[in-house]
């Protein structure tokens, strides 16, 4: 899904053209470009490999290269940009398997250091057998960066409590396409997954590898599912972690937020309620989440002042989106709902550093450069409804039993003014092996969006975290179970010989 650092994460996933059912297929496009051999001198390129310029990186011995790529695939003689990719040596050359590549999610994501992170949850078995391959996508971080001059981070929005929010709203990601159309526009068209998945089939014969294994969060399960498609033969051991439903990837991908938030928010407001000597928001869920609830609609009818930023019914329900994909969050989540209750009764302060960065990423100068190289793939992908109206009817009709999320999970984006993708998306539907890691209480890819993926992919095994509010879950929170199933299919390639479901260790 997408990620939105401290206070947005959200889910996405993009494009190709159906090459086979049943077992995988190479795509026709591929077919064709692989028969003209145009595209020979980006797989023959050499790496010149250096120290990255990057705190952690260099710190951890990892190495750093620039990978020509062309910007459109359908021109390989004309006008290239770079991919940046990061090496962290597999720690037993004799034992060496090959290259693992990888993504954050987002899309928007920068994933140059991703893999600084994960490894502490590889095993030594693992971490032994792979160069683990960090990669800023195209559009993103290094390589070769989308650049609209918004005034804002993300394009995402809630509607708010009224139509005055929505309009509001309407006009901003009018406005915000418009920029990316005047700045970018020759490029937009390309700034897509399947170039991305592409730029990973550079990435790997430029490394003299023959296949690649893989590790995606979010987003990039959707990626890594392309890749699947486009490049059939060259797939080894992909884990694909939160994963997204490609049939649903744009427009249905937020629609289905909507309800696990919301069973979210009452977890959270559980939980809060039982600690209502420290954040004074009530002592039941019931009284916290009418709390909440208030406090949108006292934000539209008054903007909440909040350090150097005003808060309005708009930017709310996404302050709480954020946390909730994560329950080790929920004192964060409740402190930050503490302070904008206490500013909107007057009581101002300095927002505490955790807001003032969630406010900073949302509203900030140079936040634009993540929100906009995102608006470029969820834009750049797939096709979306265009008129605003129908956004409005399926807000409406969403309040009533999503009453926090439902203006956000439905609401319009810039996505609505985009031009319209180049490609048609990839259907994906292939037999290549993958494990694919979902939980049921995901807030950010839905948990039908693991089982659907599963079902796409026949020949993956799906392993279910059970009761667990989380996104992200290899890498991120702590789970024996779901440790050892990845370690082991990474370290000898060993599937569960059926699907599996794990049970929160925190229980």
């Amino acid at each position: 899904m997408i990620r939105l650092k401290t206070t947005l994460t959200a889910a996405a996933v993009a494009a190709g053209l159906l090459a086979g059912t049943g077992s995988a297929a190479a795509d026709p496009v591929e077919a064709e470009s692989a028969q003209r051999g145009g595209l020979s001198r980006y797989y023959d390129q050499r790496l010149d490999w250096a120290a990255c310029g990057h705190e952690q990186l260099d710190a951890a011995g990892a190495q750093c290269a620039n990978v020509t790529v062309p910007l459109d695939y359908q021109r390989p003689r004309g006008r290239t940009i770079t991919v940046a990719v990061s090496r962290l040596k597999a720690a037993d050359p004799a034992r060496r398997r090959g290259i693992m590549l990888s993504n954050p999610g987002g899309p928007g994501g920068a994933g140059l250091d991703m893999m600084l992170r994960v490894q502490g949850w590889m095993s030594p078995d693992v971490r032994a057998r792979y160069d683990l391959i960090g990669m800023d996508p195209r559009g993103i971080g290094r390589s070769s960066p989308v650049d609209c001059k918004w005034s804002v981070g993300p394009m995402l929005r809630s509607a708010g409590v009224d139509r005055a929010g929505f309009d509001r709203v309407v006009a901003l990601e009018s406005d915000l396409a418009k920029r990316c159309a005047e700045r970018e526009g020759d490029r937009l068209p390309h700034i897509t997954t399947r170039n991305t998945a592409r730029d990973m089939d550079v990435v790997r014969g430029a490394m003299g590898e023959q296949r690649v294994s893989y590790f995606g969060w979010s987003y990039g399960t959707y990626l890594g599912a392309v890749y699947t498609q486009m490049f059939p033969q060259r797939t080894d051991r992909f884990v694909l972690d939160s994963a997204v439903d490609p049939r649903k990837y744009g427009l249905g991908m937020f629609q289905d937020l909507g309800a696990p938030n919301e069973a979210a928010l009452d977890l959270w407001a559980e939980w809060t309620a039982r600690h209502d000597a420290e954040y004074h928001l009530g002592t039941t869920a019931k009284q916290v989440r009418a709390g909440v609830e208030e406090l949108i609609r006292r934000s539209a009818r008054t903007p909440i002042r909040v350090g150097d930023y005003t808060v309005d019914d708009n930017f709310v329900p996404i302050a709480l989106f954020g946390p909730l994909s994560d329950p080790r969050a929920y004192p964060l989540l409740a402190g930050q709902v503490r302070e904008l209750t206490d500013a909107a009764d007057g009581k101002g302060a300095p927002p505490s550093p955790e807001l003032e960065q969630a406010l900073r990423f949302m509203f900030g100068p140079g936040a634009h450069q993540d929100g906009d190289g995102q608006a470029a793939v969820l834009c750049g992908d797939v096709r979306y409804q265009r008129d605003p109206e129908s956004y409005w009817r399926d807000i409406q009709r969403s309040r009533a039993t999503q009453p926090v999320f439902g203006a956000f999970a439905n609401n319009i984006t810039a996505c609505a003014f985009w031009a319209q993708p180049k490609e048609r998306p990839t259907v994906v539907h292939n037999n290549r092996p993958a494990l694919i890691v979902q939980a049921t209480g995901d807030t950010r890819t839905a948990y039908q969006h693991g089982v659907a993926l599963h079902k796409a992919m026949t020949g993956s095994r799906l392993v279910t975290l059970k009761d667990v509010p989380v996104h992200a879950v290899f890498g991120n929170y702590p789970n024996t179970c779901t440790e050892n199933v990845v370690n082991t299919y990474f370290a000898d390639g060993t599937l569960p010989a059926r699907d599996l479901t794990c049970q929160d260790d925190a229980r």
